[in-house]
């Protein structure tokens, strides 16, 4: 079976044609549980993203801040597993059609196996992975089974890359680029800042790619900001942080729902 690297051009294709920004959901598999974190990309999905990343959660998440290393922290402890995160994957892309990515730093698929991580994850309905920590130059394993098996390799660009490393990345990636709005790690911050924009810039000066940034969005506001430059917005720690505040299961599942609605109206307001 082959993945969904399509679903997710023509969704984010689909987006620019409305003269809008994709909203880009991520969640941790296992988080609170398995069936919790199930439910609540189906919940992100009704109300407004139109791609989700399920996070393979890691017990050294260097790319992540404080709030996401909790929700992997509690999904390691409940005994998450490879096996979860492509359920998980499978279950939500069946109930909401959508595009399915996997973040994943590169040790856990390393040790599972390229050729067996990539198959399992096509045969789920995936549409790709996100690869913070894997280096462009040593990519070659994965890219040729990613591209086998109809999967996007996503990587991720930062303020500090210069154009020709820039040029580098762009060229080996597919799906989208991932755009680290600062240097630093996940979470909520009161500006998402200048860097973004300079960043989308140069980096759509390398490709024709969509160009989805991330890091620091947490509200409306913020998201019609980063709609003005960017092809996508990515939040994780805003939704994650909504279900560790919130009193029980359900009253997580509405709070998300809630803020992807605040957000899907955000990045229509471009």
């Amino acid at each position: 079976m082959s993945g969904n690297i399509e679903l997710l051009s023509t969704t984010l294709a689909a987006a620019k044609a409305e003269d809008r920004a994709a909203l880009i959901a991520y969640l941790p598999a296992g988080f609170p549980t398995v069936d919790g974190g199930i439910e609540a990309v189906k919940a992100v999905v009704a109300g407004g993203a139109d791609v989700v990343e399920v996070g393979l959660p890691h017990s050294d998440p260097v790319l992540d801040g404080p709030v996401i290393q909790t929700a992997d922290d509690i999904a390691l402890r409940g005994g998450v597993r490879i096996a979860d995160v492509m359920r998980t994957v499978r279950e939500a892309y069946e109930a909401t059609g959508v595009p399915i990515l996997v973040m994943t730093y590169w040790n856990p698929i390393d040790r599972y196996g390229v050729e067996r991580f990539t198959a399992e994850l096509a045969e789920a309905g995936g549409a790709g992975c996100i690869l913070p920590d894997l280096p462009v130059q040593e990519s070659g394993l994965w890219r040729e089974h990613a591209e086998k098996h109809g999967l996007a390799t996503v990587f991720v660009v930062a303020p500090s890359s210069q154009d020709a490393r820039l040029a580098t990345i762009t060229a080996a990636g597919s799906g989208f680029v991932y755009a680290a709005s600062l240097m630093g790690v996940t979470g909520t911050r009161a500006s998402v800042g200048a860097q973004a924009q300079e960043l989308v810039g140069r980096t759509r000066a390398t490709t024709d790619l969509p160009v989805c940034v991330g890091l620091g969005v947490s509200n409306a506001e913020q998201a019609a900001e980063v709609a003005g430059f960017a092809d996508g917005v990515i939040v994780g720690s805003a939704f994650v942080k909504a279900i560790l505040d919130a009193p029980d299961e359900a009253a997580g599942l509405d709070a998300v729902r809630s803020l992807a609605g605040e957000l899907a109206q955000g990045v229509r307001k471009r």
